[in-house]
Parts: C-alpha cells; sequence; structure tokens
C-alpha cells in the first residue's frame, strides 16, 4: 500500500506537466495571428473517421462509400503500398485565362507550391478512388444556399456583405451600392474569411472562386487556406502533409477556377481564408462550394425542402449530337404526332433543329392557332435547352397515357419548339461546364453577335412616322418592312438570325416565347425605350394590357417567380409587377425578337428568364422542371384566347392580306396571305397597374 500510496505523487506530478506543456503549446498558438484557423478538432485522418449508417438520399453518394458506425480500437494490420496521387486539381480555362506571370506581385503571406500531393505525406490519407468523384455544387449560385448562411469576418460595406459572396452574381448598374458584385472584406489582412453553413453534415470536395465584378475596380483573390468546422468554433485546416495547403485562386476576375480537395472532409461548415490578393487590389470574391449533403432523416427543415418529380424524363444535359437523339427518340416515340425538321444552319454549319407537335404534323390546319418556343439565344444559357428538351418528353408521354389536357393541346395547337437557336455558342459554354464557364462565356455566335439585339430595329421607323404626322405616305402600326440595309449580304446579321426571321415569316405564329437565362422574370415588349436619352423608361405598346396578362399567365403559375419571400437574382427586385416587367423600364434593347415579332408579324413574343443560375448543374434540372413545368403549358394555352375566323368574299372565297382594326387599339394585324384566316389574341382587357385581370373577348391577332 505504501508503494501505491507513493505512485499518486507521481502520477499527478507528470499529469501536472502534461497541463503545463499544453498550456505552453497554447500560448504559442495564441503567438501565432493565424492559430484560431489551425486548431484540430481530432487527430484521426477524415477517411477513418466513422459515420452512421447513411440513408438513401439525392444526391447520392459516390457509388461503393458507405460511412461505418463507431468502431472498436482498430487492429493492427499490415502496411498497404499506396500509389502517387495527382496533385489537387484546379481547373479553368486555358483558352480565356492568361497563365498567372512568374514575377506576379501578390500581397500577404506566401506559401509553398500547393502541388505536392498528399500521398507525398505519410501523415495524410489519400482518398480512395471511391470518394473522388466531384459533388454538385452545395448552391449560392441557385440561392438554394440562403443569404443567412453566409458569414465574413469583416465586410466593407452591407452592399459588399458575405451575402453577395456567390458564384457569378452581377454588379448593379450604379456600383458603391447595395447590389455590388462580391463579397469585400473591411480590411486587407490574413485575419478575413468567408463561410458557408451548410445546415448539416456534408461531404466537401471542392472550391470554385471569382473575382469580383465591376467595370471600374480590379479585385481578386489569388491563393486562400480552406477550413472545415462541425460547430463553427474549432477549425480544421486542410493539410499538405505538414503544412497547411495553400490553394491557388484567380488571377483575373471573372473566370472562374475549380480547386478540387485532396481528400474530401466531412463537416457543417467550411471556410475560405485568403492568403494573397492582386496588388492594388481588396479581398473580394465569389465563389461556389462542390458537397455532398450526408443523409438527416430527422431533420425536417431539409426533408421539407428537397424537391422531387415523378416525371421519367432524362435530367441531363445533351450536346448537339445527343439532343438530335433524343429528338429522334421522341418522334419514334410518337411519329404521329411529331415532325423534325430544320430553318437553317449556325455560323459553323451546325443545322437549327426544330420540332413540331400536332395532330396533323406539317400541316397549317385553318383554325388551329400556330405557336412556338424557342431557346439557347444566348448559347450559355442551358436551362431553357434543357426544359424544352423535356417539355419534348413529356408532351409526348403524355399525350401516349392519354392526358385529356395534353391530348386537347396537342390536337387544338400546332406546336413548334427549337430547342438551340446558337448551337455554336453552346458548345463552347459547354467546354467549360456548369459552374465553369463563366457568365458570358458562349453568349454570342460564332462570329460575335448576340442574336437577341440582332433583329432590325423597327421601333425608331415607326415612331419617327407618328412624330412626323403631316408626311404624306405614313409608316403602317403593323407588317412594318424590314429595310434594304438590313437584308444586305454586309449587314452584320447573325445567320441564326436571319434563319429565324425567314421562319417566322413563312408560319403564321399567333403566340411565342423565348427562353433565357441569368434572372428569374417574363419581359414583354416594348425592349426599347422611345426617349433616346434614356436607358429605363417604361414604355408600352398598343397591346400593353394583353402582353401584362400574357406574361403573369406564366409567372404566376411557376413555384418561384410570385412568391414574395424569394431573394432578388442579383439587384432587381420584380415583385411589384409579380414577376413581370415591361423590357424598356428594366433596360433598353435596340433589335429585340421581342419587339421584330410585334412589329413585323402578327405574333405576340415574350422573354422568359426561368432561373438565376444560367447554366445549372444536372441534379438541379429535376427541381427546375418542377418550377416551370406548368407554367410552360398554361402560357400555350393561352394562344387559344381571342377569336377566330375567316374572311371571305360573297362567293366564300378567302380574301389574303385583309387589314383588321380593333377602336382603340393602334396596331393593326391580317389576315394570313394563305389561309386568310384570323386568330385574335388582341384582346380587350383591364389597364389598371395592378395584377393584370384576364382580358375579355375581342380581336388583336390574326394570321
Amino acid at each position: 500500500m505504501a508503494r501505491q500510496g507513493a505512485a499518486w505523487p507521481a502520477l499527478a506530478l507528470a499529469l501536472l506537466a502534461v497541463a503545463l506543456a499544453g498550456v505552453a503549446a497554447q500560448g504559442t498558438a495564441l503567438e501565432d495571428p493565424n492559430f484560431y484557423v489551425q486548431e484540430l478538432w481530432s487527430r484521426e485522418p477524415n477517411h477513418e473517421r466513422r459515420e452512421p449508417e447513411p440513408v438513401p438520399f439525392s444526391p447520392s453518394l459516390p457509388e461503393g462509400l458507405r460511412e461505418e458506425r463507431e468502431p472498436s480500437p482498430p487492429e493492427p494490420r499490415p502496411p498497404k503500398k499506396t500509389k502517387p496521387k495527382k496533385a489537387p486539381k484546379r481547373e479553368k480555362l486555358a483558352t480565356e485565362t492568361p497563365p498567372p506571370a512568374k514575377s506576379s506581385k501578390r500581397k500577404g503571406r506566401r506559401s509553398k507550391s500547393p502541388e505536392k500531393t498528399a500521398s507525398d505525406y505519410p501523415s495524410i490519407p489519400v482518398a480512395r478512388e471511391d470518394v473522388r468523384e466531384s459533388c454538385p455544387p452545395l448552391g449560392l449560385e441557385t440561392l438554394k444556399i440562403t443569404d443567412f448562411q453566409l458569414h465574413a469576418s469583416t465586410t466593407k460595406r452591407y452592399g459588399l456583405g458575405a451575402h453577395r459572396g456567390r458564384l457569378n452574381i452581377q454588379a448593379g448598374i450604379n456600383e458603391n451600392d447595395f447590389y455590388d458584385g462580391a463579397w469585400c472584406a473591411g480590411r486587407n489582412d490574413l485575419h478575413q474569411w468567408i463561410e458557408v453553413d451548410a445546415r448539416r453534415l456534408t461531404r466537401f470536395t471542392g472550391v470554385i472562386t471569382q473575382g469580383r465584378n465591376s467595370l471600374w475596380l480590379s479585385d481578386w483573390v489569388t491563393s486562400y487556406k480552406v477550413m472545415v468546422s462541425n460547430d463553427s468554433h474549432t477549425w480544421v485546416t486542410v493539410k499538405n502533409g505538414s503544412g497547411d495547403m495553400i490553394f491557388e485562386g484567380n488571377s483575373e476576375k471573372e473566370i472562374p477556377v475549380l480547386n478540387e480537395l485532396p481528400v474530401p472532409m466531412v463537416a457543417r461548415y467550411i471556410r475560405i481564408n485568403p492568403q494573397s490578393w492582386f496588388d492594388n487590389g481588396s479581398i473580394c470574391m465569389r465563389m461556389e462550394i462542390l458537397g455532398c449533403p450526408l443523409p438527416d432523416p430527422n431533420n425536417y427543415y431539409h426533408r421539407r425542402n428537397e424537391m422531387t418529380t415523378t416525371d421519367d424524363l432524362d435530367f441531363k444535359h445533351h450536346n448537339y449530337k445527343e439532343m438530335r437523339q433524343l429528338m429522334k427518340v421522341v418522334n419514334e416515340m410518337c411519329p404521329n404526332i411529331t415532325r423534325i425538321y430544320n430553318i437553317g444552319k449556325s455560323h459553323q454549319g451546325l443545322k437549327l433543329y426544330a420540332v413540331e407537335i400536332s395532330d396533323h404534323p406539317g400541316q397549317h390546319e385553318v383554325g388551329e392557332p400556330e405557336f412556338h418556343y424557342i431557346a439557347g439565344a444566348h448559347g450559355n444559357e442551358v436551362l431553357g435547352r434543357e426544359l424544352l428538351l423535356l417539355l419534348l418528353q413529356f408532351l409526348c408521354q403524355e399525350y401516349l397515357a392519354r392526358n385529356a389536357r395534353i391530348v386537347h393541346l396537342v390536337e387544338e395547337t400546332r406546336i413548334h419548339i427549337l430547342p438551340s437557336l446558337n448551337p455554336d455558342g453552346y458548345e463552347k459554354a459547354c467546354e467549360g461546364g456548369s459552374e465553369l464557364g463563366g457568365w458570358s462565356l458562349g453568349r454570342w455566335t460564332h462570329d460575335g453577335i448576340d442574336i437577341n439585339n440582332n433583329f432590325p430595329d423597327l421601333n425608331t421607323l415607326l415612331w419617327e412616322a407618328e412624330d412626323r404626322q403631316n408626311v404624306p405616305r405614313k409608316v403602317p402600326n403593323h407588317y412594318i418592312a424590314i429595310p434594304e440595309w438590313f437584308l444586305s449580304e454586309n449587314a452584320t446579321v447573325a445567320m441564326e438570325t436571319r434563319a429565324v426571321i425567314a421562319w417566322m415569316e413563312k408560319i403564321p405564329f399567333v403566340l411565342g416565347g423565348n427562353l433565357q437565362g441569368g434572372e428569374l422574370v417574363v419581359a414583354y415588349p416594348y425592349d426599347m425605350v422611345r426617349s433616346l436619352w434614356k436607358t429605363q423608361e417604361h414604355t408600352p405598346t398598343p397591346d400593353d394590357h394583353v402582353f401584362r396578362w400574357l406574361a403573369y399567365s406564366y409567372a404566376s403559375t411557376h413555384r418561384l417567380m410570385t412568391d414574395a419571400r424569394r431573394r432578388v437574382c442579383h439587384t432587381e427586385d420584380f415583385q411589384k409587377e409579380d414577376g413581370t416587367v415591361n423590357g424598356a423600364s428594366w433596360h433598353t434593347v435596340a433589335g429585340s425578337l421581342n419587339d421584330f415579332s410585334y412589329l413585323h408579324t402578327n405574333c405576340f413574343e415574350l422573354s422568359i428568364y426561368v432561373g438565376c443560375d444560367k447554366y445549372p448543374h444536372e441534379s438541379e434540372l429535376p427541381e427546375e422542371w418542377e418550377n416551370n413545368r406548368e407554367s410552360l403549358i398554361v402560357f400555350m394555352e393561352q394562344v387559344h384566347r381571342g377569336i377566330k375566323g375567316v374572311v371571305t368574299d360573297l362567293h366564300g372565297k378567302g380574301i389574303p392580306n385583309v387589314i383588321i382594326s380593333v377602336e382603340g387599339v393602334n396596331h393593326d394585324i391580317r389576315t394570313d396571305p394563305v389561309s386568310q384566316q384570323i386568330i385574335s389574341l388582341d384582346l380587350s382587357g383591364n389597364e389598371d397597374s395592378g395584377t393584370p385581370e384576364e382580358p375579355a373577348m375581342g380581336i388583336t391577332g390574326a394570321y
């Protein structure tokens, strides 16, 4: 007993020595300005930490990945030989990104190159092959991650807060307001950070960064550290062996850069800690996080917000070849109601394919209105393209299933769907992919033309004629002829634009929608302001009440457009008009498809902006389909509002090109030169400035 009693003081002294050593180590850490990002909550390698057995979840974890239960102490096992792994992946578009100069100056602390692999350091586990698959974005760009989930150490001002640190977010027209183009730290030092609260355990696999969106300033982060945490207090820094890993950031402000973590990290929080930034600039960044949320059946919040669909459709991105193949499959499934044709070719020679859906494909039937959807005028706005391909499949499947609503729509309407007006631009955007393409890659045609602004400016011709009331020959208020200069071979007109014009002159469309991206709103004409010195001005057409109703019919049936609680995509809040906007009051555009269609044909055309993210990840497509499916159908159904009829002479023979005027509406329509019929969209409606009421019947359109 005496020996045992003597052992207690010795044990106490030993414990005291350990405690003092810990205090000394903590004191050393406190002297390091970065001590708070170097704390570890466990010395276990991440892949050895055991977690509960997962339940099925979407998006699914990489195949073969299993979460194991907490084990007893592991048994000794013989060492295994491991093959060296490649360096952490860092991607950006080499064609548009100049390599950083070796002599470039960077503020902040430098570190050794991060090009060493995890296998170069025996203390860091090498990720297993089954966890090297990338996870989808958490949703900073798509707004799935709310403003309340983003936090930062400091901010320069509210308009540059953490909530603005989203990939591809755009600054407002006037910078230095509430809507600037990045998160910017209040100070330029190594203590700054921006973090994301995933609100559940997540397997983080990568980080994508951009600089600040600004016309005047050059701000971006050139290197950073990554940390993760379970409680937002104790942080683990991603290592490259014995030291913290420094990830190489951006070399300019717009092109996104991806860095994959050497080993996936499981945690709730992830933090980006800038280490250097562009010389003469500030710490500013936009970002997206790649991560697979782990199953949490007890979390009601996430179960309530997970979107699923019961439609059995091909939810993926389709390149040009795959798009043609999908059209062929739909045509083979529904040969009696579909027809594939092309309206012309792109600059690179790709055919502009369209699909007709009708009970008599290839025939224009008297009394049956013609409708069209167009997508992909901007090649990088991919969501509209995929929505139209999904719509093709859906209409075919539901017609075969004898869905009464779809059967009636197909048998009473001639529907034309053109999913990709700018296939050259799409192929370029596709090279970058859904996250790395940036905001503008692939927007224009191969020869650098913006199709959306490439149509003839007929507005100016009309308004100048109206201002000169004493001229002998008045310009008509409809069917305004295309200027001769526009038709010349030397005019700066895209081949795709000419193809659409010929298409619209050949087929007497009554209603159409062109799907675009980057916002969540329906825009109606006019798109061009009447006052030359203004960039924004409400400029209504004579049929403003009809256009407002058509826009509202889409927006009101969309899952998010009229939700007053939703966050604005970038800078504009369209809730004051229930998710709709007059194009000119938003931003003026000369030569838009909407204005051209209204002034040159009998077709009422609207621009439908279907999502904040122009090029969402494949995993987002089912939810985006659910957001837009009902709206796509309801908008098509609006083509049947109005008066249908045939203009004939005393002998019952049709009269072509008959001009029909409606009292109080300074926009006429004409009968179709071939069928001499009228199908109306020009309806007498309520002129108030609030939510548009359903228009009454009247004559407004013809073909």
